[in-house]
This record gives structure tokens, sequence and C-alpha cells, in this order.
């Protein structure tokens, strides 16, 4: 970075081109780690609240669906994170035109894909529910929640895109204060909505929509106020067909593979839903710890992503070399940290969650963390490494990766969970995710960037 670079007015930048790999890391990763805690807040107070005034069989209304609102919303956060993958080349090779025509590209990108992401969930939701063998007791409290989310995609899609490119500017702390706010908003509007006003679990995903609403309010103002160089002219929103390509082939490519592996967890969920309500509610709290229990492994990946896309457009291999040994490492850490956790804790945690106090829902809940909790180390190896092909420009083969969990989720639907019920849904994910893991690892050691070939 040039002298001038360095003296750039965003003080809340970390520098991930120089100095100390893994302290860089951290200090970038812990924001993303907060505003993630924060984020799952939207749905866990959801499932807390419903859990504790509505009961089991709301629970697992709002569960029943949670494989349909990844779907619908991961795609979208998958073009978004797709865009600011690009956005963030463009900074680590300092070409400030480039960053803004990148910028005025993914907001038009970013329009359609949320329109059509809409329309799709307002014409097929319904019969998704029904195809997925939603029990008939809940089949309309979990339409009218999944369908309130499916009209608020846009709102979503538009504060992921706006962290996203401040995180690919190096900013990772701004958004995160954005989502405190809102967090906080969220959790009165759900007691609110669900406690006060009895909308039910509708109520739940209105609070939600609405509070992530204002935090893209405050992510534009902040960008308008004192990020600039975020800003596109008119000029700029001439992208050229070459760089429209990248950016939809890039967003297409992310968005694609998360909705491929959410194909697999809609797949997964109707093995599922076939097991019986309270199991549904089980495996609802217990998916809800997981979300939050992941997530330093989560954070770390998507800082590895802006690291590896900005030391990519800066052309330094071995800090990318360096980096992803640091964060294999780190994912190990992780995965020790959280068996240790939920040896203690795992029973307790799922009744805090649930409010549920069924033996039913209580055991399968806390037996899905303990057996996922060692995997956590080969999830973190799988994450990082697929986000660090991503970011080296591969758009084909890290889609392969996901082909390979929802063939294997498939497998586990037909063949294993009719003969071995819950266990088989807890060990689908973990056995899947070793052979992806085994697959990308493959992947990266023969990506000529960062491992070209001695002439």
């Amino acid at each position: 970075m040039t002298q001038t670079a360095k003296k750039s007015p965003f003080s809340m930048n970390v520098d991930l081109m120089h100095g100390p790999i893994f302290k860089s890391l951290i200090l970038f990763m812990l924001p993303i780690f907060v505003s993630n805690l924060f984020q799952q807040l939207y749905n866990t107070v959801d499932t807390m609240i419903v859990g504790n005034v509505l009961g089991d069989t709301a629970l697992a209304a709002i569960g029943s669906c949670g494989s349909i609102y990844e779907l619908l919303v991961g795609f979208g956060l998958g073009i978004g994170n797709g865009l600011a993958i690009v956005a963030a080349r463009s900074y680590g090779a300092q070409d400030h035109d480039l960053l803004k025509r990148t910028v005025a590209g993914s907001l038009v990108i970013g329009l359609a894909a949320s329109v059509c992401i809409t329309l799709a969930g307002v014409l097929g939701l319904r019969s998704l529910l029904v195809l997925l063998d939603t029990p008939a007791e809940i089949l309309e409290d979990a339409y009218r929640y999944i369908l309130t989310i499916d009209l608020g995609v846009i709102v979503m899609f538009a504060y992921n895109l706006c962290a996203g490119l401040l995180r690919a500017i190096g900013n990772s702390v701004m958004p995160l204060v954005f989502l405190l706010i809102s967090s906080g908003l969220n959790v009165a509007l759900d007691l609110l909505f669900i406690a006060k006003l009895g909308m039910g679990v509708q109520g739940a995903a209105v609070a939600t929509v609405i509070s992530q609403g204002v935090s893209v309010v405050l992510c534009i103002f902040y960008v308008f106020a004192k990020v600039k160089i975020l800003l596109p002219e008119k000029q700029h929103f001439k992208v050229g067909s070459h760089l429209y390509w990248e950016l939809f082939s890039q967003s297409i490519s992310m968005g694609l593979m998360s909705s491929i592996v959410s194909a697999g967890s809609v797949v997964l969920q109707y093995g599922i839903n076939g097991l019986g309500t309270l199991v549904i509610a089980g495996h609802t709290a217990g998916r809800k710890l997981f979300a939050f229990t992941d997530m330093p492994v989560m954070a770390m990946a998507s800082a590895g992503s802006t690291f590896v896309s900005q030391n990519y457009g800066a052309n330094q291999p071995q800090r990318v070399r360096k980096g992803m040994k640091e964060i294999y490492l780190y994912s190990v850490c992780v995965a020790v940290v959280a068996v240790i956790l939920m040896h203690f804790s795992a029973e307790w945690l799922v009744r805090f969650v649930s409010g549920s106090t069924e033996p039913v829902v209580l055991e399968n809940g806390a037996r899905y963390l303990l057996w996922n909790a060692p995997f956590y180390s080969v999830l973190g190896v799988l994450l990082a490494t697929r986000y660090a092909l991503q970011s080296l420009g591969q758009k084909v083969l890290p889609l392969f990766s996901s082909v390979i969990e929802l063939v294997g989720k498939i497998v586990f639907v037909i063949f294993l969970i009719p003969k071995f019920a819950y266990n088989a849904v807890i060990l689908c994910e973990p056995v899947i995710w070793c052979f992806m893991a085994a697959y990308l690892v493959a992947v990266y050691l023969h990506d000529p960037f960062v491992f070209p070939k001695k002439k």
C-alpha cells in the first residue's frame, strides 16, 4: 500500500496486507464475530420468546421452515458476499475508480437478485412446506412466518451488502455498531408483537425484518457521511460488460453454492419433519445453539475471505499461505473449547433456549450439540478453504463441495434416517463435512496463485 493509502480516512480499518497476520485477522474477525452473534439473536430471541410464550408447537412451526429460511436468505447473502469479494480485490489493488464501479454494479445486481428471490418465495412457499411433509397442526403458522421473511429479503440483502462492502475495505467495526442497535430493537419488538399484541409466530418475523431495516438505514447514512470512497457517481454506473460479468459470475457462484447447501438442508428437513413435533422442537433448539457456537469459525472464515481477497489483489501469495495455516490451527482450538463447553452445559442450554421441559426435546437437542462439537475443527477448515478459493477467483470448483453436501444429505434421508432416526440426523452433517473439507483442501493445494509451480 502506498503512503497515500496509509493516510486514508478509514481510521477503523484493519491493515490485512502488512504486518503480523494472525493479530490482524483476530482484530478484523472480532467485530464480525460479535456482529454475527447479534445477527443470530434475531432468530434465537424469536425462538426463546416463541418457545416460552407460545409453547413447543409454535417452536416447531418456526423450526419446520428453518431450512427454507436458509434457502431464501442464504442465496441472497451468497450473492452479497460474492460482490464484496470483487470489491475487496479492487481495494487491495488500490484502484478506487474500479472500486466505485464495483459498488455501482453490485447495487444493480443485488436489487435484481432480491426481487427474483422474493417472487420465487411468494409463488412457491406454501407448496414447498406441503412437499416437506410439514405437520398439519403447524402448517399455517410456518407459512405466515416464512412468507413474512421472504417479503423482507431485500432488506436483509441490503444490510449484508452494505456490511460486506465496508468489510471489503477493512472496516468490520461499524457494521457491528449498527447491528447492536437494531438487535436491541428486535428484542423489544419481539416482546411487543408476540407477548403483548398476540401476533404469534408471524410477529417474530415482522420484528426481524423491521429491526434489520433499521441497520440498513444506519449503514447507508454512515457511508454517505464517512466512507465516500464507496459512493459511486453517475459515470461509475457505466460498469462495463467485463466487470458486470465478473460481478455476476462471482456472486452467482457464491449464491449457488449457498443455495445448494440450503437445498440439502431442505432435503434434511424432510427427514426431520417425519420424526414428529417434539423431535422438530428439540432439533430447532439445538440448531439455534449450534448457530451460536460455530460463530468463531464462521467469523474467522469471513475474515479470511477479505484477507485472501486483498492479498490476492496486492499479489502477495506468501501471506495467503501463512494466513491459511494459522486459520486452520485456530479452527482446531475452537473445537477443543466447544467440546468442553458442551460436555458441561448442553442440556441446560437447550432448556434455556427452548423453554421446554419435555425429555425428548432436551435430550435430542443436547445430543445434537455434544456430537457436533468435535467436528468444529473440520467445519472451520471447510469454510475457510471454500471462502479462500472464492476469493482467489475460483468460481466452479468450490461449487462441487456443495454438490457433495447435497448428495450426502439425500443419501442420509433415503437410507439412514429411516433406520437410525434422529441419530442419523445428528451425524449427517459432520460426516459430510469431512468429505467436503478433504476435497476443498486438495483444490486449494493446487491453486496456481498460492502454490505457483517452480520453473
